[in-house]
């Protein structure tokens, strides 16, 4: 055999190695997540609140208690994560919102929220429906967009 097939061979099984070891890697992360899911939905509560404000932020910048600040993974404190803050019977709080819902969240609307612990799972208006804001359109979108209208074209949504 030359030297190039036994580089191909070696290659390949590091490829084959990478495969199954991010296989493995992947069922137990999938199966941390459903216990974790599992956790959230046997503590959820139904809970009334007035939203004051929501963002993106850091975990330091964000106001959340600092143990759990302290308990957090330390690459997830670099990260922003969307914080909201809520009038919670008399008390203001700092929730955890779940990225699915974050944007349908009203501002400076009463809500009933599905919460666990700090962590906002689900919203519900309280007086009537809640409506939700289109997106908007960042600089490259309204750019293509503006070419295929000249172009003569559907603009993709």
């Amino acid at each position: 055999m030359n030297t190039s097939t036994i580089v191909l061979i070696v290659i390949f099984a590091i490829l084959v190695i990478a495969i199954v070891a991010l296989y493995f890697l992947g069922r137990k992360a999938q199966k941390r997540q459903e216990e974790q899911q599992a956790q959230i939905e046997a503590h959820k509560q139904t809970v009334s609140m007035l939203i004051i404000d929501k963002k993106r932020m850091k975990l330091k910048d964000s106001g959340l208690p600092q143990m759990v600040i302290d308990q957090s993974p330390r690459m997830l404190r670099g990260s922003k994560l969307p914080i909201v803050k809520a009038k919670v019977g008399p008390q203001i709080m700092s929730l955890v919102c779940d990225e699915k819902i974050f944007d349908s969240v009203p501002v400076k609307k009463e809500v009933k929220a599905v919460i666990s612990g700090i962590y906002i799972t689900g919203v519900k208006g309280l007086h009537g429906s809640i409506k939700v804001e289109p997106q908007k359109k960042g600089f490259f979108k309204r750019a293509i967009e503006k070419a295929q209208e000249k172009a003569g074209a559907k603009p993709i949504k």
